[in-house]
């Protein structure tokens, strides 16, 4: 792997976004990653950023709550298809994704929290702030369309300490 700028690969990021991506994070030494498929990328408070949504009755905002980094594994070329699919419809609370599907994972020096081996690209991301959805604050359309339960999500933004490229 080598280290790469973000901005060479931020529209790579954003095209292939709404196809899945891992979100992974580690607490008390469990390992979770789930699909994300929305979420920025871009430039706040001096830095590079990912946020990254996550719903509060999602088993990944439980580990999220109790880490300061995720990391966000993308498959640039149509790899793991299978695998973003079982992330984004089962739960870590049921399963170990990590070993259901024999996810291989992968050190990186920033950050305790691993990434997933196989995709091209890699951020790093130290979390710098949270902020919980407010359904008052939502319009109402996008409330009743993408939140019929109320299930909000909390935003995470995370600084990109470093990106990694799979060679």
């Amino acid at each position: 792997m080598k280290k790469v700028d973000f901005n060479q690969v931020l529209n790579e990021y954003n095209e292939i976004l709404p196809k899945g991506v891992f979100l992974t994070t580690k607490s008390d030494g469990e390992v979770n990653t789930m699909t994300m498929g929305w979420g920025t990328a871009g430039f706040i408070w001096n830095q590079n950023i990912l946020m990254a949504p996550v719903r509060k009755s999602r088993h990944t905002h439980q580990l999220i709550e109790g880490s300061d980094y995720f990391t966000v594994s993308v498959p640039l070329n149509g790899q793991l298809k299978k695998e973003l699919q079982f992330c984004g419809t089962k739960s870590g609370r049921d399963y170990n994704k990590i070993e259901e599907l024999d996810l291989e994972l992968g050190e990186v020096e920033e950050s305790e929290v691993p990434i997933i081996k196989g995709n091209d690209l890699h951020f790093i991301c130290k979390i710098k702030y949270q902020q919980d959805m407010l359904k008052e604050n939502l319009d109402q359309d996008i409330l009743e369309k993408n939140y019929p339960d109320k299930d909000m999500h909390t935003f995470y933004y995370g600084e990109v300490v470093a990106v990694y490229k799979e060679e």
